[in-house]
């Protein structure tokens, strides 16, 4: 082959090779931007590119995943004139490569100059305590003014934290005595509330002792008076029991004196008595007569006649025994 032919396949060769340099691959989470004779052409997304030999060239490879900086410690002054340095992480993403390359020369430094001066803004209309204990309120605040400010570059601002927040030594020294003072009030106002509960609950359990000893007598009581009706009934009971045996031993007494009287009258009469018994067992009933609480006695004239006999009959008898008597 002569020496023409050599050369001719070496340029071959070689363009080869450079047609085979000027494929490109974009990687996932990238955009391509390609600028054709100086300007922008386009923006390329993940997959295989080609790039025209000697006019084409990829200006920025540009990475569209979420990042993340930490930018030093800003000093700032609080509306009650408190000096205080506050560094901030911002959470941000590019969502127009053409924008991100060609809206703003340095865009981290940008985002770093806003931050501050959006910080400075914002806290210069704050106090100090304000300061301390509204962070939601400065990030959603400082978030929204950012993402507003950089949409023309081609960021999102998504988030924006506080890191720290770092007031002068002695306004520390004094946030701690503080804050010492506080947990003391604190302290102080959990024993006053612990002990009133106590009290509180002191004053309950003697209540409802009372209530309960209360209770408890009134019970006593109820059941002594219940005991005591019950021994009174008991004992009237056993008083009407006993009265009411006494009077049936009396009528069995009466009838079993009745039953006998009644006997021995029937005896007397089967006996068929004469004139001069009859009138003897009326003289020996006359003395039970006579032993009752009448104040008149009626004595029939059988019973008349014959006391009268025995009367004169024992005048006789008391002439005769004179008369038998010696003389003084």
């Amino acid at each position: 082959m002569e020496f023409g032919g050599y050369v001719l396949l070496t340029i071959v060769i070689v363009a080869i090779i450079y047609l085979i340099t000027r494929i490109k691959i974009v990687p996932q989470a990238y955009v391509y931007v390609i600028e054709r004779l100086g300007t922008f052409n386009s923006a390329k997304g993940t997959g295989l590119i080609f790039l025209w030999p000697f006019v084409d060239r990829i200006a920025q490879k540009v990475s569209i995943k979420e990042r993340v900086v930490d930018f030093r410690p800003q000093s700032v002054i609080t509306k009650d004139n408190v000096s205080m340095q506050i560094d901030t992480v911002v959470f941000y993403q590019v969502t127009n490569a053409k924008q991100y390359t060609y809206g703003v020369e340095r865009p981290l430094s940008a985002i770093e100059n806003l931050t501050a001066t959006t910080l400075r803004n914002i806290i210069g209309g704050m106090e100090l305590d304000a300061t301390l204990t509204s962070r939601d309120n400065i990030n959603t605040s400082i978030t929204a003014i950012l993402d507003e400010a950089t949409d023309r570059w081609g960021i999102k601002v998504l988030k924006v934290e506080l890191k720290n927040i770092l007031p002068p030594r002695e306004i520390q020294d004094a946030m701690e005595r503080q804050m010492k003072a506080e947990r003391e009030r604190r302290e102080k106002i959990l024993q006053a509330e612990g002990e009133k509960k106590s009290q509180i609950l002191v004053a309950e359990g003697e209540k409802e002792s009372k209530i309960l000893r209360a209770e408890a007598d009134k019970q006593a009581a109820i059941l002594k008076a219940e005991a005591e009706k019950q021994a009174m009934i008991l004992r009237a009971d056993a008083m009407r029991e006993k009265k009411i045996r006494e009077s049936e031993g009396d009528a069995m007494a009466i009838a079993n004196v009745q039953n006998a009287n009644a006997e021995a009258l029937e005896r007397l009469n089967q006996a068929c008595p004469n004139e001069n018994v009859l009138k003897y067992k009326a003289i020996e009933a006359f003395p039970k007569v006579a032993d009752g609480n009448a104040t008149k006695i009626i004595i029939p004239s059988e019973i008349q006649s014959i006391a009268g006999l025995a009367a004169g009959f024992k005048g006789v008898m008391e002439d005769q025994q004179g008369a038998t008597k010696p003389q003084a």
